[in-house]
């Protein structure tokens, strides 16, 4: 068994999407090294509050508060914010 952090799921699935469809949230180029989407998340994980769990209970759990609205909000923002600090300041 071992502790996680439940938003790294939620936040992967929104870069994926802002990735894939970058236009439709007003952000093009996004690089996709290795460096750049580990940043952006870790920048967005670093603004959200972190649920931790221990069990596949609690990701559920997580997942299922997905649905809130301001749920969404509030991570596609981070993440969206993240993207644009990175595109800004690569470090790759």
């Amino acid at each position: 068994m071992h502790i996680r952090n439940a938003m790294e799921i939620v936040v992967r699935a929104n870069l994926e999407e802002i990735v894939q469809h970058g236009d439709k949230y007003g952000v093009e180029d996004i690089c996709t090294c290795e460096r750049c989407l580990l940043d952006i998340m870790a920048l967005a994980l670093n603004k959200l509050p972190p649920r931790y769990v221990v069990c596949d209970q609690g990701e559920a759990y997580v997942r299922s508060s997905a649905l809130d609205q301001q749920f969404k909000v509030d991570t596609l923002f981070a993440v969206l914010n993240a993207v644009r600090v990175v595109q800004a300041n690569p470090r790759h």
